[in-house]
């Protein structure tokens, strides 16, 4: 692997092969951000700069930015991402420059040629399976964006939640949404989970997202959840099912359907196992 200072040569770049096929979706991006360019000199397009990132990721030699800068050097990378050399100031702007909304487009047709490699749900659950979570990531401190945010305390932002929708079944990510670290306001778990809910859906849910009020809508839109409760919950059983031989070769001990809580109860009735 290159270090920082030694020069990124051709040898030590992979996965090019890839951009065979990814460089056809890129071309509808080739125009994007070139209103601001009067003079029509713009170097760097959104579809090479989207080809560069993905390099990068692809490249654990690439480090930094002046890497990735290096690696545009390259014969073999100019000739297989279609790019010219670029310049610092060109990738440092660029993400001010392009429009990150204009790939969901992109990762959506991705997505749906995407096949299920399990059946978790089985017939027993007919609504999509989605597992949903807001994981906390550490950047890398290379990672422009987050080393030039500041908080009020002039602190550098090298980390962020991305609230994630994972389709179980076919083991892809249908939906992730960036924020900063802290788990409030708008940015909060569950209030992102509520303004993204979709009908036909069954949530999977750790119990940071047990509330009463988010059931309630889950349920409100048409989708089911399965959701980790709290050990102190209390509950009112409303009609105790017999366990099947599976079930209890699984270990499980109760499966009833309850009225939960106290007060403010959900209102539908739910099923605790």
């Amino acid at each position: 692997m290159a270090t920082a200072r030694e020069q990124i040569r051709e040898k030590d770049v992979t996965g090019l092969k890839y951009f065979r096929r990814l460089l056809p979706l890129f071309e509808r991006l080739h125009q994007v951000g070139c209103g601001r360019d009067k003079a029509g000199n713009r170097q760097l397009h959104m579809d090479q700069y989207c080809a560069l990132v993905l390099l990068f990721l692809f490249n654990p030699c690439l480090r930094s930015l002046r890497a990735l800068q290096q690696a545009s050097q390259l014969k073999n990378v100019q000739r297989k991402l279609g790019c010219r050399r670029t310049s610092l100031g060109s990738l440092s702007e660029a993400t001010d420059v392009f429009d990150a909304e204009r790939l969901r487009e992109i990762i959506s047709e991705l997505a749906e040629q995407t096949r299920p490699v399990r059946d978790v749900a089985g017939k027993e659950v007919q609504q999509l399976l989605t597992a949903v979570d807001g994981s906390v990531v550490q950047t890398l401190s290379t990672v422009a964006q987050a080393t030039y945010l500041k908080t009020k305390q002039g602190e550098s932002r090298s980390a962020w939640r991305l609230h994630t929708h994972f389709d179980v079944d076919r083991g892809v990510p249908t939906r992730i949404d960036v924020t900063s670290v802290r788990n409030s306001g708008k940015a909060e778990e569950k209030n992102m989970l509520r303004s993204r809910l979709a009908a036909d859906h069954c949530y999977i849910l750790d119990r940071w997202y047990a509330q009463f009020q988010l059931f309630n809508e889950i349920h409100a839109v048409g989708s089911s959840y399965v959701c980790r409760i709290r050990d102190n919950s209390s509950w009112k059983v409303i009609e105790q099912r017999p366990l099947s031989p599976q079930a209890i070769a699984a270990d499980v001990v109760s499966d009833a359907l309850v009225e939960l809580g106290t007060s403010n109860r959900p209102n539908h009735k739910l099923r605790v196992v």
